[in-house]
């Protein structure tokens, strides 16, 4: 017997039903993405090597999936290196394209190679799958798609506010109440990181501050430790993780342990307008809130940070995120141009909105009617109102074969198609059709139009 055939960890197949539904939220975060002003763009599912590589730290960079180059690749490897099976030395030359991680880092290169082709600021949404070599798990995937809107060439915090916004108006027609949207700077990070003197250790101190919420203060600590911040530096953040109050009040405690950080205090100075301008325009359905122990691990972040948190009382990680680069583009060679943008994370949000049953009814795979096939005869006549159906809007579908009539109500039960039509000689003699509502057993004898009428 053969063996049955199986698909990769951490990918998924997915029956009509839930592309339907995913369908669904792509197209609610799409529409709203263009009515704020962001044009679509696409970009190849991998890139070279070096365009992706450094751009994430370490750990980012470990999680990378590489593509190994055409041929026979191992010929082309140094004998030496080959045999020290040092991975360092060999991935450079075995492989020279990679998947991409995000869609942050591709739009930078866009950018930059078509720079003289976009007018500045440039606003583009991209949704499209990436590829993360990370541990599988509820909610994380090693394929998974991102819905991206970034605008560069901008440096108003106005920006900042505008994705807020976007966010709460995707989330309010989702119907998905009660997300929290965080927020932090990257710039008060610094001045944390300046206050406890491990300036030169900026990097490991927010990748480690970043887990807090995965693995408890207690384990951030020792991690901490383990990267050389001192015992002393680390009983300086007590007051930050212990950090509580509304946002303004955050903001004041903040002031005044970064009083003498020009860094720190030039990111609480962000922070303290966008959330006035947030709170004079309002929010209808998510929450502001500012977490300091927020970090995000990716290096390219300089200035506001966002991470949205799924309603209360649902285990799930983040469920979109996204910040300000003022110089992503320098590493391709185009400097001084500021960007920000936030992604939705389409997979959590769709298991968010499947767990607390918020997917509409008409988010369905199928068609709505099914003709009854009695026949050559019949079917001629059943083919010409599925096309007047079709040309209605109507998602219509004749049953193929002249099958017994008990084994097509099976196949329209299997298949949840709401409406069956029986169109026999009785039927074709007095111009009229027989409608069935599968789900309540009632048959109604109308007219082509009338049933048309009822279906759109």
């Amino acid at each position: 017997m053969a063996q049955k055939p199986s698909i990769p960890k951490g990918t998924r197949d997915f029956s009509p039903v839930e592309v339907q539904r995913r369908q669904y939220v792509m197209n609610t975060i799409k529409h709203h993405f263009e009515h704020y002003g962001f044009m679509p763009i696409e970009t190849p599912s991998f890139e070279n090597s070096d365009t992706l590589l450094g751009k994430y730290g370490e750990e980012g960079d470990r999680l990378i999936f590489k593509i190994l180059n055409n041929g026979q690749y191992l010929n082309k490897v140094n004998e030496e290196d080959l045999q020290s099976k040092n991975e360092y030395k060999v991935s450079p030359q075995i492989s020279k394209r990679a998947l991409r991680y995000d869609l942050t880092v591709p739009f930078a290169r866009y950018v930059v190679q078509h720079q003289n082709d976009i007018a500045f600021p440039f606003k583009r949404y991209q949704i499209q799958p990436v590829w993360r070599a990370d541990r599988p798990q509820h909610g994380r995937f090693q394929e998974f798609y991102q819905c991206d809107a970034d605008v560069v060439g901008s440096n108003s915090l106005l920006q900042e506010v505008e994705l807020v916004k976007l966010y709460d108006a995707v989330f309010t027609d989702l119907k998905l109440n009660g997300c929290t949207i965080k927020i932090n700077n990257r710039k008060i990070l610094a001045g944390i990181a300046q206050m406890i003197g491990a300036e030169d250790q900026l990097i490991d101190f927010t990748v480690a501050l970043d887990k807090l919420d995965k693995i408890g203060a207690e384990k951030v600590k020792d991690e901490m430790i383990n990267k050389g911040i001192s015992k002393s530096a680390i009983e300086k953040l007590n007051p930050v993780f212990s950090l509580q109050g509304d946002f303004a009040s955050k903001l004041d405690v903040m002031r005044s342990l970064l009083s003498e950080s020009e860094t720190g205090l030039k990111g609480i100075e962000e922070l303290e307008f966008i959330n006035n301008q947030i709170v004079a325009l309002g929010l209808k359905s998510a929450n502001l809130d500012l977490d300091i122990t927020l970090a995000r691990g990716l290096n390219y972040y300089t200035g506001c940070i966002f991470e949205v948190a799924a309603p209360e009382g649902l285990k799930m990680g983040s469920i979109g995120g996204g910040g300000r680069y003022d110089d992503l583009t320098s590493m391709f060679g185009l400097k001084d141009v500021s960007g920000v943008g936030i992604s939705f994370g389409l997979d959590r949000i769709y298991l968010v909105i499947e767990e607390l049953g918020l997917f509409p009814d008409s988010v369905r795979a199928g068609v709505d009617v099914l003709f009854i096939n009695f026949g050559d005869i019949e079917a001629a006549h059943a083919m010409n109102l599925v096309c007047r159906f079709r040309e209605s809007g109507i998602k219509t579908e004749l049953y193929p074969e002249a099958a017994k009539t008990n084994k097509q109500m099976k196949y329209a039960d299997r298949n949840e198609i709401p409406y069956v039509i029986l169109l026999g000689e009785d039927e074709i003699a007095a111009g009229a059709l027989l409608l069935k509502n599968m789900k309540t057993g009632e048959q109604e004898l109308l007219k082509p139009e009338a049933v048309i009428d009822q279906l759109k």
